[in-house]
């Protein structure tokens, strides 16, 4: 098979042409040299750092040894050579101290830590987007106190949304922030309050590396009466750093009032520790507001879409990596005889059964389409930040509607690969010996955590598609009939466009029934099939668009392994949505319907 080096190469260069960036002014200092320098440096240290302290981050879990968390050394190791290599600084403009890469390079560069170690991933990630969201809605005091020193690599960041008794509901939570005396808005790091609360499911927010800790943390402020507004109305964000900063923004040794309550035991993941916070047992803890009073959550919001692509690319890329290690297992496996051989004669590899390949296609059909998607939408980044005025517009309703499906489409069918990978190693797959079985832990995060998967698929039937009176819709249907289009000029593909365009006028339908009058109730009551059955469409889409931009390539490996896979997923997989769509056209009230009691 193709390395992932050479499947990045192609969707990079071959079919999403970023290299066309280039003429754009963000991006104008850049090239493919510039490119292929970060992806060569990333997939060294992810080699050479990240892969070989996975097993010990799962093994070693986090321990608290009454000082602090604990991590292994190799964790360490492998965060510092991160940090130090400057790979934070990659998507951040150059007057905050980044490098100012496209955000789809970006992307593609964190696919090989992705791969290596999702957990160990996580910190990276947490800590850029907490950096993006600062940069993008801090005071210059806090872009120079919290920002750059994380963009440097020399601190960690974490976003602190949920509570024990709120989870999801964010509305509900209850942590509070008052004003820090009377002078508090005068305090040079922003106006200064202080939070109590607790705050749980908190990824790295206690451990020993770096030089501080920085929480965006939602809390409510007082309305006119003092007391906190109901709702998500008066839902603030705050800057709460784990140690306290002198005058100059430079982190002390005095601890903020932020102790660690406890660490929560994961089935995966386990390289990042995951927390329960509780600011405020003695004075309050510290915190600097970001933005106006109540502008909160569509702040943090700003952090969390992000971070949803961030989500699909851990999810595709842990599926790629029991793919990769199945593939590998079928190909020196020896078992069983091709039907009617001889009993006496050589066992043939397992590669060679036909239904070891259907679940190798699978893999291969779910990652690749999943990585294609994600690097899609980065692109879709791109082009909202460098792009004219009408290009800029297009991609943002695009990018709005498609981030639900890029953050839950890969964690339950990559979720599905490293199922298959399992298979695939029989009961080898099911030890600790293999890596298979710890890719299917790390992966159930991802269904769950930014954002469960029913909330993805009430936002994404509830709000995404009636959008912009429907004009995101629209987007999206003609960027599809336009590669059906492309394709129908292929003979060999165009029953395949036939199919595509057929399944997305069966989404738009699915839609519009769903929402044919006003009551919700019917409408959302299967929102999760009409993510699945708009998620595999959207996928249709990436694989034909993959397939035809593989034609240049017809005698190679690589595009028979593509045309195969699309071959695949149309065969196998895209007719699944006719089920999933007619519960959602008919507002089948099965789910609705059912009592508590009758359980």
């Amino acid at each position: 098979m193709a390395s992932l080096r050479d499947e990045l190469d192609f969707l990079l260069y071959r079919w999403l042409d970023v290299e066309a960036l280039t003429s754009r002014r963000r991006y104008a200092e850049h090239s493919r040299g510039t490119f292929d320098a970060l992806l060569d440096s990333s997939e060294r240290i992810a080699r050479e750092r990240f892969a070989p302290a996975n097993r010990a981050a799962d093994v070693e879990e986090p321990r608290f040894d009454g000082g602090g968390v604990r991590l292994p050394q190799t964790t360490a190791d492998a965060l510092r050579a991160y940090a130090e290599s400057g790979l934070l600084a990659a998507g951040h403009d150059y007057d905050a101290g980044g490098m100012q890469l496209p955000y789809v390079i970006d992307m593609a560069a964190n696919a090989f830590f992705a791969m290596a170690s999702v957990s160990l991933h996580a910190f990276g990630m947490l800590t850029y987007a907490n950096a993006n969201l600062i940069l993008a809605h801090g005071t210059k005091r806090q872009r120079e106190a919290f920002a750059r020193p994380a963009i440097e690599g020399r601190l960690f960041g974490t976003m602190a949304l949920s509570e024990p008794q709120a989870g999801s509901s964010l509305g509900d939570i209850t942590t509070i922030a008052l004003p820090d005396g009377k002078d508090y808005e005068l305090d040079p790091l922003g106006p200064r309050y202080r939070l109590r609360g607790h705050k749980m499911w908190i990824s790295g927010a206690e451990h020993d590396l770096g030089e501080n800790i920085v929480h965006l943390v939602l809390a409510k402020t007082p309305g006119s009466d003092g007391r906190p507004q109901a709702g998500v109305k008066g839902i603030s964000l705050f800057i709460v750093p784990r140690l306290l900063l002198d005058g100059a923004g430079h982190a002390t040794r005095e601890r903020n009032d932020v102790a660690l309550a406890g660490l929560n035991h994961k089935l995966g993941y386990r390289g990042i520790p995951n927390t329960l916070l509780n600011l405020g047992e003695r004075d309050g803890a510290a915190g600097y507001r970001v933005g106006a009073p109540g502008e909160g959550l569509a702040l943090m919001f700003h952090m969390m879409n992000e971070a949803r692509i961030d989500i699909g690319l851990g999810a595709a890329m842990t599926g790629y990596a029991g793919y990769v290690a199945s593939l590998e297992y079928a190909r020196t496996r020896l078992q069983g005889r091709m039907r009617g051989s001889d009993p006496s004669s050589p066992q043939v590899r397992i590669i060679e059964h036909a239904d070891v390949k259907r679940m190798l296609l699978a893999q291969k059909a779910y990652c690749e389409g999943a990585l294609a998607l994600c690097l899609y939408c980065a692109r879709l980044v791109d082009d909202r930040r460098a792009g004219d005025e009408r290009c800029a517009a297009d991609a943002a309703l695009l990018l709005d509607l498609l981030t639900p499906i890029a953050k839950s489409w890969p964690s339950e069918w990559c979720l599905e690969a490293n199922s298959l990978a399992i298979q695939v190693l029989g009961g080898y797959g099911y030890t600790r010996d293999f890596p298979v079985e710890q890719y299917w832990r790390d992966n159930r995060l991802n269904m769950i955590h930014e954002g469960t998967h029913g909330i993805q698929a009430l936002d994404l039937l509830g709000r995404k598609v009636r959008a912009a009176d429907g004009r995101a819709m629209a987007a999206w249907r003609a960027r599809v009939e336009a590669t059906c289009e492309r394709a129908r000029r292929d003979v060999s593909l165009a029953p395949w466009a036939h199919a595509l365009f057929a399944a997305a006028q069966d989404v738009d339908a699915a839609a519009r029934s769903a929402w044919s009058d006003e009551d919700s109730r019917l409408a959302l009551a299967n929102a999760t099939p009409f993510m699945q059955a708009f998620g595999h469409t959207v996928i249709a889409w990436m694989w034909l668009d993959v397939a035809a931009a593989a034609s240049s390539q017809a005698r190679s490996d690589l595009f028979r392994g593509k045309r195969m896979a699309t071959r695949y997923f149309f065969d196998y997989e895209l007719p699944k949505t006719a089920a999933w769509l007619r519960v959602v056209a008919e507002r089948n009230a099965t789910c609705a319907d059912m009592q508590d009691a009758w359980f």
